[in-house]
């Protein structure tokens, strides 16, 4: 399913392929938390923004509307209109994010509902149930989230009991796939590898998950709080480990820079929601930082939101526009910033892709890595 097209040292070019398409790496996965990019965007729109696979929310779907009505529906590709790739998370990042009252036991996870109070349980098997049921291309398994930083034994201890979720949740899939009445029998699954900021931890949990010949693995448990140099000391010490021939999926980073760093380590995939919950508080990249559009300087500028851009809302509209819209809150300012900003970062995984192809990606490092972090 994974081919290596081409290496820059530690960097990887190659092409994902799915039943849905194939994805182009290393590639961003744009965040529908709830099916829907927020900011008014529909599935429709990610195909004039390179958009390449869309995330949905296990968590929050299985809450509302509920994954037995998007069952029903036909699935989230008939459900949006996406006929792309779709990678739903395991809704484990959110029982223990969200909820303030939670149980974790080896069967799994009872926890208060963020919406309702509700008590919800939540184990591999019922993970995998309700991903079957949203019919996404990838599913992710379901682990356990320790908070940073963690005690080491507790660490050591919350990372067998993923890997033992893990089992479960491989046993799962493979029965759900076989059944004459699931959606997408090719539904793939990818492995997490966790063990906080211990490199120890980290490598021997990946050397476990490795063992298993999924089909795919992340890096979870990191972008929450620590020094972004523990983040690319902890991916630089365990991808060595990560199969080759497998994709590798960082999740919930980042920033551009975050971004290129973690691409110079060997990782192929990513999703954060930075692009498009910055962008509806006016924070908005451009190929020399970011900018906040509500400053009063750009009132009168007439000029693109960045010049290098040609998304549709730099072809036909100004600085000065977009700021009026986020000063009289019209719904359309956050529109065309997330437009803006989605467009962005697929243009960056685009370029990127280009560096490693023509073997020019550590000139291209050299040169955005810190300039597309900064803020002007």
């Amino acid at each position: 399913m994974f081919r290596l097209i081409k290496l820059s040292d530690r960097a990887r070019r190659g092409e994902f392929e799915t039943i849905h398409g194939t994805v182009q790496t290393p590639g961003f996965m744009n965040v529908a938390t709830s099916a829907a990019i927020k900011g008014g965007l529909s599935s429709y729109d990610l195909k004039n923004l390179k958009c390449q696979v869309m995330l949905c929310n296990t968590y929050h779907l299985h809450v509302r509307p509920g994954d037995e009505l998007v069952y029903d529906m036909g699935g989230l590709h008939r459900f949006t209109g996406w006929d792309g790739p779709i990678l739903t998370d395991s809704g484990g990042f959110q029982v223990f994010s969200l909820a303030k009252l939670r149980n974790i036991k080896e069967e799994g996870v009872t926890f208060a509902s963020h919406f309702d109070g509700k008590r919800i349980f939540m184990g591999p098997e019922e993970s995998m149930r309700i991903q079957s049921h949203l019919a996404s291309t990838i599913a992710m398994a379901f682990d356990e989230c320790v908070e940073n930083p963690a005690e080491y034994d507790y660490a050591k201890m919350s990372c067998q009991r993923t890997t033992r979720w893990l089992v479960r949740c491989k046993e799962e899939m493979e029965r759900l796939n076989a059944l004459h009445d699931t959606i997408n029998k090719n539904q793939l699954l990818f492995g997490i590898n966790q063990g906080c900021t211990y490199d120890d931890l980290r490598i021997e949990h990946m050397k476990e998950i490795a063992a298993l010949d999924l089909d795919g693995y992340a890096i979870g448990g990191l972008a929450v709080g620590e020094p972004k140099e523990t983040m690319y000391r902890v991916i630089s010490a365990v991808e060595p480990y990560a199969p080759k021939d497998k994709i590798r999926y960082l999740m919930g980073v980042g920033t551009p820079g975050n971004i290129i760093e973690a691409v110079s380590r060997g990782i192929d995939l990513f999703d954060c929601v930075m692009p498009s919950r910055n962008a509806r508080h006016g924070h908005l990249f451009t190929w020399n930082g970011i900018i906040n559009i509500n400053n009063a300087k750009y009132e009168r500028d007439e000029a693109p939101i960045d010049q290098e851009c040609d998304c549709p809302t730099c072809k036909n509209h100004s600085k000065a526009y977009i700021r009026h819209l986020f000063k009289s809150k019209e719904m359309l300012a956050m529109r065309l910033a997330v437009v803006h900003n989605l467009y962005f970062y697929n243009t960056l995984m685009e370029k990127i892709r280009n560096s490693i192809d023509d073997g020019t990606f550590n000139e291209f490092k050299e040169k955005y890595v810190e300039l597309l972090d900064r803020r002007i």
